[in-house]
C-alpha cells in the first residue's frame, strides 16, 4: 500500500500564494507519476498538475498553467504544488495521487492511490 498525506491548505485572499505538500510512504514502484487533482462541491474531480518521479517531466491543467508549479523532493519522498496568483475559482479540496505509469495521465481513474485531501479556499 501507498500512503499519501497532503498539507498546506488554508484560507487566503485572491492573489495570494500557497504551497501544498504531499508526503508519500509505503511501497515503491519502478516507475510512477505523482499528480494533483482538485474537486469543488458539486463538480467533477479536475486534473491540476503531475510530475514523473524519475525524470521530473511535468504537465499542467489549462486552468492553472502559468500560475502553479509542481515539483518533487526525491529524498523526502514529497511532491509540492506551489500556487501563485490564486483566484476564487481555485477553491477546492486538493488531492495528491499516484499513477503507476511511465507517462503523465490526466484522468482521475488512472490514479490508483489517493490522499485525504487538503482544503484551499480563496476569498474575493
Amino acid at each position: 500500500q501507498v500512503q499519501l498525506v497532503e498539507s498546506g491548505g488554508g484560507l487566503v485572499q485572491a492573489g495570494a500564494t500557497l504551497r501544498l505538500s504531499c508526503a508519500a510512504s509505503g511501497r515503491t514502484f519502478s516507475s510512477y507519476v505523482m499528480g494533483w487533482f482538485r474537486q469543488a462541491p458539486g463538480k467533477e474531480r479536475e486534473f491540476v498538475a503531475a510530475i514523473t518521479w524519475s525524470a521530473g517531466i511535468t504537465r499542467y491543467g489549462d486552468s492553472v498553467k502559468g500560475r502553479f508549479t509542481i515539483s518533487r523532493d526525491k529524498v523526502k519522498n514529497t511532491v509540492y504544488l506551489q500556487m501563485n496568483s490564486l483566484k476564487p475559482e481555485d477553491t477546492a479540496v486538493y488531492y495528491c495521487a499516484v499513477d503507476v505509469s511511465i507517462m503523465v495521465r490526466t484522468t482521475p481513474a488512472s490514479y490508483e492511490y489517493w490522499g485525504q485531501g487538503t482544503q484551499v479556499t480563496v476569498s474575493s
